[in-house]
This record gives structure tokens, sequence and C-alpha cells, in this order.
């Protein structure tokens, strides 16, 4: 897909309303991780050093009505201290009392519209709730990877009412990072796939097959695989209908001269919460389950990271937020991270979880903001809010 970039428009006095993604975890109130804000700060000190107007809008959560709790008002808060300028909260994202609070700012200011899933049009893509959320602006910018791959009001619909439109910096590096490894990868090329449900991840490995020299599988999903294989897997989560997709998928790797490599080891415990009872075992007893990757399987999965010039993650090897079961995700992500001449992409969502804070994280090539808006691209599929800016 073929998008304009945020340094094509002349921005100039304009009011552009720029779509980010401020979906940020929050705790009693605060915000505990900033780092979606802190991707498109450079979108918006761009646009603000333009001396255009930037009004804000995203989405935060999940309700359904207007929810105190939900209010984007500790990101208003917080972008005024990273600006260094006051952001003022809209009391709405539509409405005549927010298009007056934006008449009255000055070129080179900023403001933050209120939460636009207070209003359910938004996910519905109603057609009039994005016309009155694009009134009076002239530019868009969609900033928002993360929210790409839904069609909603701010990240498709207004496209329709606003002539001039482009993707943020945020969003381009992440078309560019994805078209990277997925269009003309170095080679060897290897995907490391992780999570619960194979469901999950159907199309992205059928499309992987097609790119990738070899597929690692890990964490819960494995074990559907496993099982495919006819390896006692004990208790571990298996998708019993997914057995004959499982068995499909390692044939079609197969017929196209993929690897998929499974873990050969385990750490497994009684269920998640008996952590203490945690042990490895190349084989899971009936009363188990398998909770990680083993320490053989780490070795494993690190050869192949070494020998690769080119490697694409996407999930979680084991349970992650539950330590000792963190241990193969973390040990497989410093080798990578610490491989050089590498590229690597580390997928959205829990990975970016796992991986995002740990010391060496910075040496990853790119950290995707997004969980299925990165899933969705891997498998092919076209995203809206990118579709919308062409």
């Amino acid at each position: 897909m073929a998008v304009r970039a945020i340094t094509s428009l002349n921005l100039e006095g304009k009011k552009v309303l720029v779509r980010c993604d401020f979906n940020v975890p929050m705790h009693e109130g605060a915000i505990s991780d900033p780092a979606r804000i802190d991707a498109s700060l450079d979108t918006i000190r761009y646009v603000i050093a333009h001396r255009a107007i930037a009004v804000l809008c995203s989405h935060l959560g999940r309700p359904k009505e207007r929810t105190p709790a939900l209010s984007l008002k500790p990101v208003a808060e917080y972008l005024s201290t990273a600006l260094g300028m006051k952001v003022a909260l809209a009391p709405d994202c539509i409405g005549d009392v927010t298009l007056r609070m934006i008449d009255a700012l000055e070129p080179g200011q900023a403001i933050v519209l209120e939460n636009l899933r207070f209003h359910r049009e938004e996910e519905a893509n109603d057609r009039d709730f994005a016309h009155e959320l694009a009134r009076g602006k002239s530019v868009w910018i969609n900033d928002a990877f993360g929210s790409a791959h839904r069609a909603h009001a701010s990240t498709a619909g207004v496209a329709k009412f606003i002539g001039e439109r482009a993707a943020g910096f945020l969003m381009m590096r992440e078309l560019e990072a994805l078209r990277s490894v997925t269009e003309n990868p170095a080679r060897p090329a290897i995907a490391i796939l992780g999570g619960a449900k194979v469901s999950d991840k159907i199309g992205v490995i059928k499309s992987l097959i097609a790119k990738m020299d070899a597929i690692l599988i890990a964490g819960a999903m494995a074990y559907t695989f496993l099982a495919a294989r006819n390896v006692a897997v004990g208790k571990s989560l298996v998708e019993s209908d997914k057995l004959d997709l499982a068995r499909e998928l390692l044939a079609l790797g197969e017929s196209r001269g993929v690897r998929i490599i499974l873990p050969i080891d385990h750490v497994v415990a009684p269920s998640p919460l008996e952590a203490a009872a945690a042990r490895s075992t190349d084989l899971i007893p009936p009363d188990m389950m398998g909770l990680d990757i083993g320490e053989r399987t780490v070795e494993a999965f690190c050869a192949e990271i070494h020998s690769a010039k080119t490697v694409i993650w996407n999930g979680p090897l084991g349970l992650f937020e539950t330590p000792p079961f963190d241990h193969g995700t973390l040990a497989v992500g410093e080798a990578l991270a610490r491989t050089e001449g590498i590229k690597s992409i580390i997928g959205g969502g829990d990975t970016a979880l796992a991986l995002g804070h740990q010391p060496w994280a910075s040496f990853f090539t790119h950290i995707s903001t997004g969980g299925g808006a990165t899933l969705e691209y891997l498998e092919g599929l076209v995203l809206p809010g990118v579709k919308a800016l062409e």
C-alpha cells in the first residue's frame, strides 16, 4: 500500500486531527506504562513545530458509555509534561463546546479530545459521527497503528470528510518494519510464534510458510501441534478441534520446505497456580501441564536465531506473567537482542509487554505497538486504517 507521509503535507495554520494510540495500561487512575504515548510524540511535536493546531484523539479501554475511570485526563496531563506546554482535555470528542475550545487555540498548541469510545458510533464507524469528528479539521494524520486493523470512525471513516491525510511517523515506522521482514527479508528468515491458541494464528502461519525458512512454535499453542504428532502433552492446553488443522499446517510446511520446529522439553507444573512445583522434563506426565519451554528448547531456538538474518516474533513462549514460566521467553529474547547483524521485529501485545522493558530491549530493530494489527498484517490482510490513507 502506498501512503503519504506526514512530511509531505503543508500543516502551517491548519487544524490537524491526529489519531493516536493512547490506549495505555492504567492503575488506580494513573498511567502505568506510557510507551504508546511516547511512541507518538515525534508526530505530535512535528505538528506543533510546523505551526499547526494538534487535535489529538484516541480511545482508552472498552467502555460502552461515558466512564470517568477511562477518561483521557491522565493522558493530557502526561502530554503537558512531555511536551513542556499546557495540553487541555476537551469535555468530549465532538460537539460545539469542543469545537470552541479548538477554535480558541493558537498555531503550535495541542488539545486532547475525550475518549472516542464514550460514543458507540466510533466503533460502528457511523458516518454522521465521523463527519462531526472531522468538522473544522483540514488534515487527518493516522498514527495509531495499534488500531489500524479496525474500521472505526476515527481510523477510517473520517477519511471521507478530510481531503488531506497522511501517516504519522509511528505508522510509517511500523509499516516499514513489517514490510522489510515480509516482502523481501534477508535470509535465512525465521518466525517465532507463541501465544495460547492455534486458532488465533492460522492465517499468520499459512502466510509465513510462504515467506520464512523456518517457523519456531512455542507457548500453549505448541501443545496442539505436539498432540497432532501424537506426543503426550499431559494436561496442557490443547485445542482438540484444531488437531486436523495442525496436521495440515505441519504438512504444508513440509511440502514447502519450511522447517516447523516445536519444543523438545518443557517446564511443567500441575497448574499455573502451582509455580513452586515447577520442574523440567522431556516428557509431560499425565498430571502435569506444559507452561514454558525447557532449556534444550531454549538452546535449539537460540541456535536458529544465531544462524538467521531476519527474525519476526509474535507471542510469548510460556506463561510469562508468572515466574519461573517467563524464563524461556526472556532467555530467547535476550539471545535475539544481543545477536549482531540481525533484523529483529517484535510483534506487539503480550510479546512487547514481555520483552519491551528488559534492559536489552533497545537492541531489537523494532518493537511494534500493534497486537491485532501486527497479526493481521502478517496474515496479509488489508488494514482499514492504512487503506484509508491511500
